[in-house]
């Protein structure tokens, strides 16, 4: 009987079901495990249906309830000796069959063996028949399953990179709805019969709940491998091979049902290609390896290399070491044409991934190597006729999802493509206008237009914007200096006028300076014939006649070179360094006679040091001659005792070189500015070059009456402007 602290507890827990959270609505949340029945198997309870208690799913509510309630009595009397303490049990079945568990409780000491004979049997009915919707709802829902199986393991390159194009196309198609398996069966190091028999058996029962919906065989091994244990391993999925050429498929004698996307591995294309990059080659070798695989290769390469063989010298290279082939290729004559197939294993019984045997063998070829496969660019082959990994994994995963829409498919064929690689051909020497239409060149370095013609356009235009821009300015700058050079000339041209002018002006002056060189000199010689014609000539005092002589004509020789220079007309201005001191003294020489016919004392203060400037010496001496007459003209009628004029040179505590004239004449009535001042200019230092004399100034306004003012200014401008140039200002 029930424990009276067990009955006590399921009354109050009937009339506060919410506190102890058992609810119908809360029962797809539930999953409670019942005591044991029989041998100690504990059924599940209840099934995941509906919440609704009256809904569709109350029946299979109520069997379990019933299952439950007779596995708990069942127990109960196992144990009548101590009572049944699983009061939350029965409270759980209570609610389930709406209050009816306490009546059954009362009675089980009487009914417990009939109700656990009949419960259990009509429960296990009634929920299997409950569970039956539920199954129907997955198969709607149903994820289709392609498993792929690779021949061999991972590392071939060929094999795995076709099957990640077919799974990230089936991925992208499908919206990842779609469940992908792959398994590398590794046939070619594992040929044996037994161990093909136990992997059949294990995928077998590694799928023996998640049959594949498609299986896609790539390479000959796995196609043979599945046609052979398609019963036990996917009886009812679709095949898909791939991989390997049609004539292949007609050999290996596959079901009819057996679908392929094929790829013609055609030799004599790729041997094609090798001849028109090398017309001259004379000596063709083909290598292959020594596994089955490899020897059918060869095999085939021998019927479809038939006819193109003719032409050469042909050497099938074969059942050799990986080194003997290695050795054997680096003796090869340079006129060679190489065409590797396969090598998955050598001689000794090596395994290899083609690629990398194929690797070894071309670092020290002796000719250019061909191959069939894509993977063997980047790998020291040229290049061949071959099938790219984006065609054949697009081929075969639309076949595939057409199977899995359950549409009808047919073989297909892959495209092949020529392709070469660029540095391969710059290695031989091949070029690339041989190769055949349409083939693609990989790791073909762009040129720089290509990689940067963006940047390169936009530099263009920008030196062309500057080339415009400079362009410009030269020739602005030749049309300032063409006129910078005809204001020169024309300036030179009015100085020069200005220079005949005061050479007429000073006419009186240069007479007066060469009368007197003359004078002496005819004197002198008149003195010397007298001596000649007396009995005892003095020679002593003939040689200083002579030399008197030759003193007065150097005089007049020096008169006549300052009046050439003064009147020489140039078309560019003389910059020579001379002695401030010397020019103006010069400029006394020259003003002397006309000084003195004027009555005016010229003197001049002169520093004891050299005032070494660099200018024009004529335009400096002009520019003297012109301020010294205009001060002589404004001293006419000024009493003859007060006729004064000072030619004076110093050094300014600026280091700077002045020259100033002054005169005794009468002040201008409508100016109290200066005719002429120049700058202070820094007196000439040994080395440099922009030294000049530092400033010409007249102490007052003068009038110039022997020559039009224009004409006087544009010459005291010019000077001014030759000594501001050199000076850099």
């Amino acid at each position: 009987m029930i424990h009276p602290g067990a009955r006590r507890n399921l009354n109050e827990r009937r009339r506060s079901r919410i506190q102890i959270g058992i609810n119908r609505n809360n029962w797809s949340n539930l999953k409670i495990r019942t005591p044991s029945i029989g041998n100690g198997i504990r059924p599940e309870c209840p099934p995941r249906v509906a919440d609704d208690t009256h809904g569709k799913h109350s029946t299979a509510r109520r069997a379990a309830a019933i299952l439950y309630l007779g596995a708990t009595i069942s127990d109960c009397d196992r144990r009548r000796s101590g009572g049944c303490k699983d009061a939350a049990a029965l409270l759980f079945v209570d609610d389930l069959l709406g209050g009816k568990a306490m009546s059954l409780e009362r009675h089980w000491t009487t009914r417990s063996r009939q109700l656990g004979r009949y419960v259990v049997p009509c429960c296990v009915i009634l929920g299997t028949s409950a569970a039956a919707p539920v199954a129907a709802l997955k198969t709607g829902d149903h994820v289709p399953r392609v498993l792929i199986l690779y021949p061999y393991d991972e590392r071939l390159a060929a094999t795995t990179a076709a099957g990640e194009a077919i799974r990230t196309r089936l991925l992208q198609a499908t919206k990842a709805r779609i469940d992908l398996f792959s398994e590398f069966l590794d046939l070619s190091r594992f040929p044996e019969a037994e161990h093909i028999g136990r992997m059949a058996r294990y995928l077998s029962a590694k799928y023996a709940d998640r049959r594949p919906d498609v299986v896609i065989a790539l390479g000959e091994v796995s196609a043979r491998f599945i046609s052979a244990n398609r019963r036990e391993l996917a009886a009812s999925a679709k095949i898909i091979v791939a991989g390997f050429s049609s004539s292949t498929a007609e050999e290996m004698d596959l079901p009819n049902d057996v679908v392929g996307a094929f790829s013609e591995f055609d030799i004599v294309k790729t041997a094609e290609m090798a001849r028109g990059l090398q017309p001259e080659a004379r000596h063709l070798f083909i290598i292959g390896g020594s596994s089955e695989f490899d020897r059918s290769w060869l095999s085939r390469a021998r019927a479809d290399l038939a006819a193109f063989s003719k032409d050469y010298e042909t050497t099938y290279l074969e059942d050799l070491t990986i080194e003997e082939f290695t050795k054997v290729a680096a003796e090869v004559p340079r006129d060679s044409i190489i065409l590797a197939l396969t090598i998955l294993k050598d001689r000794d019984g090596r395994n290899f991934m083609p690629r990398e045997a194929v690797k070894q063998i071309a670092e020290t070829a002796g000719a250019p190597i061909y191959g069939p496969y894509l993977t063997y660019i980047d790998y020291g082959v040229v290049g061949g006729s071959v099938v790219t990994f984006e065609s054949l994994g697009k081929t075969v995963a639309d076949l595939a999802l057409e199977a899995v829409a359950g549409k009808p498919i047919s073989n297909l064929e892959s495209r092949q493509t020529y392709v070469a690689d660029a540095r391969q051909l710059e290695r031989w020497g091949l070029s690339e206008k041989n190769l055949p239409a349409g083939a693609i060149q990989m790791f073909k370095e762009p040129t720089f237009w290509e990689q940067y013609w963006l940047a390169a356009v936009f530099a263009l235009a920008v030196i062309t914007f500057q080339g415009t821009v400079i362009a410009g300015l030269l020739i602005e700058r030749r049309r300032r200096q063409a006129a910078e050079t005809e204001s020169r000339h024309r300036l030179l041209e009015v100085v020069h006028l200005n220079q005949s002018a005061t050479a007429g002006a000073l006419s009186a002056s240069i007479a007066h300076e060469l009368n007197q060189p003359l004078g002496a000199i005819r004197s002198n010689a008149e003195a010397a014939a007298v001596i000649l014609r007396s009995e005892r000539p003095d020679l002593e005092l003939i040689g200083q006649i002579l030399v008197d002589i030759q003193d007065d004509d150097q005089r007049a020789h020096d008169v006549i070179s300052r009046i050439r220079g003064l009147l020489k007309k140039r078309s560019e201005i003389d910059w020579q360094e001379f002695d401030l001191n010397d020019v103006t003294t010069s400029a006394i020489r020259i003003l002397r006679g006309e000084a003195e016919r004027g009555s005016v004392v010229v003197s001049s203060s002169q520093t004891s040091r050299e005032l070494p400037v660099r200018a024009d010496r004529v335009h400096v001496q002009q520019v003297i001659l012109n301020l010294a007459t205009n001060a002589m003209d404004a001293m006419l009628e000024v009493i003859t005792t007060e006729k004064r004029l000072l030619l004076e040179t110093r050094l300014t505590a600026e280091s700077k070189v002045e020259l100033s004239i002054s005169d005794t004449g009468p002040t201008s009535p409508t100016s109290d500015s200066p005719v002429f001042s120049s700058r202070s200019i820094p007196p000439s230092q040994p080395g440099q070059d922009s030294a000049f004399p530092s400033r010409v100034r007249s102490s007052r306004p003068t009038a110039a009456r022997s020559r039009p003012p224009t004409v006087l200014e544009a010459e005291r401008s010019f000077v001014l402007c030759c000594l501001s140039h050199e000076m850099g200002e």
